[in-house]
């Protein structure tokens, strides 16, 4: 699916779209905004019938202007467009982007119930002209992003797929009054661009769902390699693929003894990319890619053991990054690797007791097979300083401790650097992705000392989500290093605004705004 955004659309009679949304605020709703002079000032949203009939709904509490509700209301011939809608936002001296964005999907699932083609958005004109808070262009990019995610129709493998899916092809915004000419071509680039810079962050996020949401019997290491190649290709960034021989001879115990117990071998996966080779600075962005996690001889619980095909969240969120330099080209340089590997109980499975030697030589005891992710992950880290990483970010549905404490609604986030994690939490906010920080309490880190090897890879399960980030961590090699644990995030029951059920690409455009140039 793929989604034509424009700016300065008009209602045309001849070629009018199927339905036209407009945003409302309780104030507006409650009076209007006042004026320079102190009175009540009310423009038409879209017609002085429909809108009378709005404020009917309203006055029977139908309507309330709620954010992201809406009220859909046939034309009747009134209208060139066949519907209208009114979407609830927050106030303006509340809004923010989040806002926007969610305006936008609730406007997107509308328009996927009315079965709509074209559809004609409307802006306030404080949006159309930006906010003190909200400049145009970060409007532009919100209500894309909202609008295209929105939208989003997981892909399944029904001979009959009953699901209405969107057939939304075209979004026109369109400023409620006329942009005066000295202003209007300023205004038209700064929506442009942030309709471009909207388009490619959504769309890397619904690349990352969909590789998320494939089953694990289709998207293997390798295949998940083969991915990874195609892409990287794609764009013309150098992409190794290490295989199970070459792991074996570069000394990765981790990834290695993670995948030797399934059919399908182990692959580690490396893409370069110099967006400024005068630069010294290099980050490492590191995604976990176990393409299903049985627990291995740990073995896991039955009962939803199917969503671990989202086990390799981390992975594809390091693939929509990866789409989003390719078509940002910021300057900068970054290696993403990805340890991938199948986490299966066999004959060849590794077992609690036996003790890893790691890429970096440090050795580990295993206590526990279903704490895999940190072992592929430390040689992910090594892989990537080898390459010349200075910075390093790892990405990864690593615990369900990270669940007890935030549920599937924040990202948590343990670092040995506040600054760079601070970078990161910036980032998210302006992507809408929550992100919380956990303690690296030194005790935590004792609980990884073991009796049989240089570390264990488990402790207490009380706080084991801080535990397991820091096993992590002492691969850093005293880089500055944030770890971001997406298990609850990465994968939901239900949709949530902008975010659907099953895969959802989260830290996608977290990644994309802390790395990827502004100009985009």
């Amino acid at each position: 699916m793929s989604i034509q955004f424009t700016y300065g659309g008009r209602i045309d009679e001849k070629d009018a779209p199927d339905v036209v949304f407009a945003f409302v605020s309780k104030p507006e709703l409650n009076g209007g905004v006042p004026n320079s002079a102190g009175t009540p000032k009310i423009d038409p949203w879209i017609h002085t019938v429909l809108d009378d009939a709005m404020r009917q709904h309203a006055a029977k509490e139908l309507f309330k202007a709620d954010p992201k509700e809406t009220l859909v209301l046939p034309t009747l011939g009134l209208y060139p467009s066949a519907h209208v809608v009114y979407v609830g936002l927050p106030p303006q001296e509340s809004l923010t982007t989040d806002g926007l964005r969610d305006a936008a999907a609730a406007a997107a699932k509308a328009a996927k119930r009315l079965k709509a083609v074209k559809v004609l958005q409307l802006l306030p004109v404080y949006l159309a002209f930006g906010t003190p808070t909200i400049a145009a262009k970060q409007a532009a990019q919100a209500l894309t992003e909202g609008y295209t995610l929105g939208a989003y129709t997981r892909t399944t493998a029904k001979k009959v797929d009953t699901r209405r899916k969107s057939l939304i092809a075209q979004v026109e915004y369109a400023p409620s009054v006329t942009v005066p000419a000295a202003e209007a071509a300023a205004v038209a680039k700064e929506w442009e661009a942030g309709i471009r810079r909207g388009s490619i962050f959504a769309e890397a996020v619904m690349y990352a769902r969909d590789l998320t949401n494939l089953p694990g019997s289709t998207l293997v290491p390798a295949k998940l390699a083969e991915e990874a190649e195609r892409l990287a290709k794609s764009y013309g960034f150098a992409c190794e693929i290490i295989d199970e021989t070459a792991a074996a001879a570069q000394g990765m115990g981790g990834l290695i003894g993670v995948g030797k117990g399934s059919i399908h071998p182990p692959r580690m996966i490396v893409i370069s990319y110099a967006g400024n080779p005068d630069d010294e600075e290099k980050w490492g962005i590191i995604g976990k890619g176990i393409t299903f996690d049985t627990g291995g001889i740990s073995l896991k619980k039955g009962p939803g053991m199917e969503e671990m095909i989202s086990d390799m969240g981390g992975a594809a969120a390091v693939l929509g990054l990866v789409r989003i330099f390719g078509e940002t080209k910021p300057k900068r340089n970054a290696l993403f690797v990805i340890p991938t590997a199948e986490n299966m109980p066999s004959d060849r499975a590794f077992k609690p007791g036996d003790v890893l030697t790691m890429m970096n030589g440090t050795t580990v005891e295993i206590v526990n097979t279903d704490a895999e992710g940190r072992l592929v992950l430390a040689d992910g880290l090594t892989t990537a300083i080898r390459g010349g990483a200075t910075k390093l970010i790892d990405i990864a549905t690593l615990t369900g401790a990270v669940m007890v404490l935030l549920g599937d609604t924040a990202t948590g986030s343990v670092t040995n650097d506040e600054t760079l994690q601070q970078q990161v939490i910036a980032a998210s906010k302006q992507a809408g992705e929550r992100i919380w920080p956990l303690p690296p309490y030194p005790e935590f880190r004792r609980q990884l000392d073991s009796e049989a090897a240089d570390m264990k890879n488990g402790g207490s399960r009380y706080g084991a989500a801080s535990i397991a980030g820091m096993f992590i961590g002492a691969f850093a090699e005293e880089r500055p290093w944030v770890h971001l644990d997406i298990a609850g995030t990465a994968w939901l029951e239900r949709d949530r605004s902008w975010e659907v059920k099953g895969g959802t690409g989260v830290m996608v455009r977290t990644l994309g705004e802390l790395l990827a140039d502004d100009k985009a």
